[in-house]
């Protein structure tokens, strides 16, 4: 039996979504999926990154250890996961240039069913994460993917939140205040599970 092909794509300035992502990997894998992690591409000049010392430390951890996410690795996929910081409800702006890049697959069909589940962060509780979801599977319903939301499955949704939309995280200088972490688990396995009903795999 072949196993379900997961890209987690994400966006982290300080490290928290990164976090999540890592999160995400292990359950994926722990549920059977060969895993690829990757980010999206930088945009903030140097200067604003070196003027956050949290920022900076994450940039260069991860720039050298994480590859950047090309529509290919879309393509390639069964299924992804996404994981943006929130921007006044909304993706971050390195995020959305990623998901603008991929109109030359989308326009051949190569999105489509594609599974897709999405996580998100913002420094309080609420803080627009519930929107900025939403934005990212208002984008997966452009490219005929079919939307794998936690929805209220798991204890750990509740525990985290109440977040049916997807995990989400309350980030503070880096670190997560809330108890996201079953969440994230139970969310990234939710979608292997889904996926492999789905593929018949």
């Amino acid at each position: 039996m072949s196993k379900v092909k997961v890209a987690i794509i994400y966006y982290s300035a300080t490290g928290g979504n990164y976090q999540m992502v890592q999160w995400a990997k292990d359950a994926a894998e722990k549920a059977g999926a060969e895993v690829k992690v990757l980010r999206v591409q930088e945009l903030a000049p140097e200067s604003a990154i070196a003027s956050n010392p949290l920022w900076k430390k994450h940039y260069d951890e991860t720039k050298d250890l994480i590859p950047v996410v090309t529509p290919q690795d879309m393509v390639d996929a069964d299924a992804i996961i996404f994981s943006t910081p929130t921007r006044y409800g909304n993706v971050a702006s390195q995020f959305k240039q990623y998901l603008d890049t991929l109109g030359g697959v989308w326009s051949q069909g190569l999105l489509v069913n594609k599974t897709i589940t999405a996580m998100s962060s913002a420094m309080n509780a609420n803080g627009g994460v519930e929107e900025t979801i939403r934005s990212i599977y208002t984008s997966a319903m452009h490219f005929g993917a079919i939307i794998v939301a936690p929805g209220y499955t798991d204890p750990s949704i509740y525990a985290a939140g109440g977040n049916p939309y997807g995990a989400s995280a309350s980030i503070i200088d880096g670190e997560i205040k809330n108890d996201v972490e079953g969440a994230v688990r139970h969310q990234a396995k939710r979608l292997v599970d889904v996926t492999r009903q789905f593929l018949g795999k």
